[in-house]
């Protein structure tokens, strides 16, 4: 059986205050992964070309204020 399936196993067999503290924990290791992500991509430039299409629309007049 794979890890995966292992995983989502045992989360079934979690009460729902067990379940909570899983939700939250995870919430908090997804937001962490993900700003790790992307600040590797923005170290590697993956996100230059990006930022530099979004200057020069903001510079053409094409954004607005929020």
């Amino acid at each position: 059986m794979s890890k995966v399936k292992n995983i989502e196993r045992e989360i079934q067999k979690l009460t729902p205050s067990e379940l909570e503290a899983f939700r939250r924990w995870f919430r908090e290791y997804d937001s962490d992964e993900w700003d790790r992500q992307i600040e590797e991509d923005v170290r590697a430039g993956k996100l230059d070309k990006l930022a530099e299409e979004a200057l020069a629309a903001h510079r053409a007049g094409k954004s607005k204020e929020l």
